[in-house]
């Protein structure tokens, strides 16, 4: 069975769906059996995986309503290596039809669990706020990857996802941890990006990535292509960031994923 990863966090901006992408990607090129899940309206996830979100026939909705199988919604990101469940803006539905809807906050750890076993790793790419959306990303994951910009304000966002994360863990999920938090958009010549880094550090340890990802144009100008950043310019400090990232998330799973690949 596949591990479940929700990238998450409710500040915009922190580069969120730019980490959820390149990390499905890296893992991709590691030869794990990836699923990227856009659950975001915006569909941003979609599109920087090469897939147009004006053309979809079926897309994340369906499969959280239940009116198609997930299987028949997921489509290939050929040149990235990975599946994609694919959304655009109908998504915005969901948050009305999710509140009349049975089983609400599970609709989608539902929908996921025939394709369960098919792949390694499942990452969702879930909105910049905690709504129904969000919700059902953290009942369905195993574990939260928060993308963190190294500056004040994200350490006080921080402190709120947390707190989230720790009811839907008391009440919803009892399975859900801390993946980890990864810096990002990191300028280490920044006198408070390096006392913030120094902060998270102290406060959670270990989960906090070694690897941090650092601000890059390449990573910037890999969306507008359709491409991951290793697809764009696999040679860029972006690039070697995020296939670090993967490597170094690979290697906390060794314990429970013994016969994984290299």
């Amino acid at each position: 069975m596949g591990r479940i990863i929700a990238v998450a966090n409710q500040k915009g901006g922190v580069g969120k769906t730019t980490t959820a992408v390149n990390t499905a990607a890296a893992l991709a090129a590691m030869r794990r059996r990836v699923l990227l899940i856009d659950l975001d309206p915006q569909g941003n996830a979609t599109t920087g995986s090469g897939v147009d979100k004006h053309a979809l026939e079926r897309s994340t909705l369906d499969a959280l309503m239940g009116e198609v199988p997930v299987a028949e919604c997921i489509q290939r990101a050929a040149e990235a290596g990975y599946d994609v469940l694919p959304s655009n803006g109908d998504l915005t539905a969901a948050e009305v039809r999710l509140l009349e809807a049975p089983l609400r906050e599970k609709r989608l750890e539902l929908a996921l669990q025939p394709v369960s076993d098919d792949y390694d790793y499942m990452l969702i790419d879930c909105p910049p706020s905690l709504n129904m959306l969000t919700l059902n990303a953290l009942v369905a994951a195993d574990s939260v990857l928060v993308p963190l910009q190294t500056e004040y304000y994200a350490l006080e966002g921080l402190s709120a996802l947390l707190a989230t994360v720790q009811q839907i863990k008391d009440h919803r999920n009892p399975r859900l941890e801390m993946e980890g938090i990864v810096r990002t958009m990191h300028d280490p010549r920044n006198n408070l990006d390096n006392q913030v880094s120094a902060q998270l550090i102290q406060h959670f340890g270990d989960k906090v990535f070694r690897t941090m990802i650092p601000r890059n144009v390449r990573v910037a100008e890999a969306p507008s292509h359709g491409l991951p950043v290793m697809l764009y310019d696999k040679t860029s400090r972006g690039a070697i960031s995020y296939m670090a990232l993967a490597s170094e998330m690979t290697r906390r799973h060794l314990p429970q994923n013994t016969n994984a690949p290299a």
